[in-house]
């Protein structure tokens, strides 16, 4: 990539920096987009030895970029999100991807792909630490910043994203542990 053409796609991304969350950090200020695929990316680095047959660096480079669509439309929590958002956000993802040079275009294309058909063990690593490290800065933040849906939701949400790891199944029972020591002590 030329060097203008990566300043450019960085001040895109840069967006990501000031793109809120739903979610709270421990200290009580919204999480930035930015900040919740770094932690994505820091769990997939300490994960790596659990998951001796994966691509550690797909995976990593499947959670820098997972959420760059919320350069354009900024982040709906998934209790939220409907299927013409989700379609809003690919759309105008894709049309700023294109513009990338070729090869950057269709790297980024082929994981996009991967992650949306979740058949890779890259892609359901992915897709489950998503889901997990929502839950894990939702347990990290104070609890009156949860909407009231997220009770019931921080004890069931990403089961069904783990089941194909134990380890991740173990992690998810630990963060569930995790939400009711939380949730009982309000």
């Amino acid at each position: 990539m030329e060097e203008k053409e990566l300043l450019q796609a960085l001040a895109v991304a840069e967006r990501l920096k000031d793109t809120t969350r739903h979610c709270y950090t421990s200290k009580g200020r919204q999480e930035s987009v930015a900040e919740h695929s770094w932690m994505m990316t820091l769990m997939a680095f300490f994960m790596k030895n659990e998951f001796p047959d994966a691509d550690i660096n797909k995976i990593i480079q499947m959670c820098i970029i997972h959420d760059l669509g919320e350069c354009f439309t900024g982040d709906i929590p998934t209790f939220r999100k409907t299927k013409e958002h989700e379609d809003t956000e690919e759309h105008l993802l894709n049309a700023w991807i294109d513009t990338l040079p070729e090869a950057t275009k269709k790297e980024m294309k082929d994981l996009y792909k991967e992650m949306a058909e979740k058949q890779t063990i890259e892609a359901k690593i992915y897709k489950a630490i998503d889901s997990l490290e929502a839950l894990i800065q939702h347990n990290f933040s104070d609890i009156s910043t949860w909407s009231e849906n997220e009770f019931k939701l921080n004890l069931t949400y990403a089961d069904d994203r783990v089941g194909f790891s134990k380890y991740l199944s173990d992690l998810r029972e630990e963060i569930r542990k995790d939400t009711i020591r939380k949730i009982s002590e309000r």
